[in-house]
């Protein structure tokens, strides 16, 4: 039901927070699946969380913006996940990079709601 990258892409954005993995994983999905937005918005906010952790503060805010343009196409709940929740916090780490150059935005984790998916991300074995 759900691809294997995209599994492990939910375990190394909500547990391993390795945000450089999340793109390689879902950069393959996204070119395999037609270039689908929901992935590419995806894809997105992982790389804004890896701009902003090497000090690309500017890189961050351009790739979070695109993020959440292209995730509020998609239903609250989408693929297992809470799309609308994404959004909000998203939304408050984008205000917190553009408004306080002194406060660290709030990490970001993506909220699982079909158990059967969350399953599959808590076995999953990766380095």
């Amino acid at each position: 039901m759900y691809e294997r990258q995209y599994i492990i892409f939910l375990y190394c954005f909500n547990v391993s927070r390795d945000y450089y993995t999340c793109h390689d994983l879902l950069e393959d999905l996204w070119l395999e699946e037609g270039r689908e937005p929901f992935y590419q918005g995806l894809l997105q906010v992982a790389v804004s969380c890896y701009h902003y952790n090497q000090g690309n503060r500017s890189g961050a805010i351009k790739l979070m913006q695109l993020a959440i343009q292209k995730l509020s196409f998609y239903p609250d709940d989408w693929q297992g996940i809470k799309v609308d929740k994404i959004i909000h916090d998203a939304k408050n780490y984008l205000n917190t990079l553009v408004h306080s150059n002194d406060q660290m935005p709030t990490g970001l984790s993506i909220e699982i709601w079909d158990k059967q998916l969350l399953e599959l991300v808590e076995q999953v074995k990766f380095p």
